[in-house]
């Protein structure tokens, strides 16, 4: 009988240890439970998109200028490229020393984070007695000379893309980049004479010819032999031939006729205005390619009245609004195309302008 109960009681202990084991270990894998599932909250759906967007392939190369009050433009035009092609573009932003941490922490956003890019600063001392005194004030038209500068800035790659920050893409920018040039030639740009971009500037005529970006009363130009009704191009969007521009010495060129233009104002009292165009204009006269007239249908900043039919701006690959203006601002043409691609600044400092609904209801 003693036996009996000794043999009971070994049982009971053996099962009480059984149990404290079992109960021990299921601790152990609720530990281990919420510690996988507190590592798998670290990862974010945006982090299997991440993985499963990498882009591969050959690389297109698109430089833009980053302005620190247009950085919004800058951060539109990027997100529009990016969402509508599914090849492995690298932007390179150009830009100034006290830009680059604003836009920096900009493409931090999570809407921006499988975007390739470099960001590289701009030397602008490298436009020292190249720019008149009174064009070289504003940051905008100092950048705006860095696509002067392609083969320096993208190396590696026999062709590039510049665009403007001004710009909205619609279609797939590898159509674009795949623009056929002819041998020889070191640019391919849209011609402003085609039908989609004759625009009339309100109290400024056409601008679709040599002669509005040209000063045909200077000698130094009337002896190029340049025709004034030649179709000028806008060269805010264009793609470049890399290797045909080293070999041709297009920056060279380019720098010469920058050079001039400061001891004779080549270009100042020209109708358009421009600083860039008209150097562009002289070195590609009659020597450039061209690319699809819906790949850059612009004039959209040049009067808050200029407008295309919905249509045409729907089956447009690239839209531009050069001129006063941007989309960014109070009053622009299909500004709300652009608001589809913008995204908010994480630190607050730019803000599109809009109407108000009731200034909305008084026009």
């Amino acid at each position: 009988m003693a036996f009996r109960k000794v043999h009971i009681l070994v049982i009971l202990l053996v099962a009480i240890v059984f149990l404290i084991v079992v109960r021990h270990n299921l601790i152990n894998v609720h530990d281990l439970l919420n510690k996988d599932n507190s590592e798998y909250d670290r990862v974010q759906p945006d982090d299997f998109l991440r993985i499963t967007e990498e882009r591969t392939g050959e690389e297109i190369p698109i430089l833009i200028p980053a302005v620190e009050e247009r950085l919004g433009g800058v951060i539109a035009a990027i997100n529009s490229i990016y969402s509508n092609t599914r090849s492995n573009v690298v932007f390179y932003i150009i830009t100034t020393n006290d830009t680059m941490s604003h836009l920096s922490s900009w493409l931090q956003r999570r809407e921006l984070m499988n975007i390739k890019y470099k960001i590289l600063e701009f030397d602008l001392r490298i436009l020292k007695g190249k720019v008149r005194s009174d064009d070289d004030s504003p940051e905008v038209k100092s950048l705006t000379f860095a696509r002067f500068y392609l083969p320096m800035l993208i190396s590696g790659t026999a062709k590039a893309i510049y665009l403007d920050d001004d710009v909205i893409v619609q279609g797939d920018i590898r159509e674009l980049y795949d623009t056929e040039l002819k041998p020889g030639h070191a640019a391919a740009f849209s011609e402003d004479c085609e039908i989609s971009s004759k625009v009339l500037v309100r109290g400024a005529g056409s601008q679709n010819t040599y002669l509005g970006f040209l000063d045909y009363k200077k000698e130094t130009i009337r002896k190029l032999g340049m025709k004034a009704g030649t179709c000028s191009f806008n060269p805010g969007v264009f793609v470049a031939n890399l290797t045909e521009w080293k070999q041709q010495n297009i920056t060279e060129q380019l720098e010469k006729w920058m050079e001039i233009n400061v001891v004779e104002n080549l270009y100042g009292g020209a109708l358009a205005g421009s600083v860039t165009t008209p150097p562009m204009l002289l070195v590609f006269y009659k020597q450039h390619s061209s690319i699809d007239p819906l790949w850059h249908v612009r004039h959209l900043g040049s009067s808050a009245g200029t407008r295309y039919s919905s249509h045409f701006i729907k089956a447009a690959k690239l839209l531009h609004w050069n001129g006063r203006f941007k989309p960014w601002g109070r009053t622009s043409p299909y500004s709300e195309i652009w608001d589809r691609w913008y995204i908010p600044d994480p630190t607050g400092k730019f803000h599109p302008v809009r109407r108000h609904p009731e200034e909305e209801d008084a026009h």
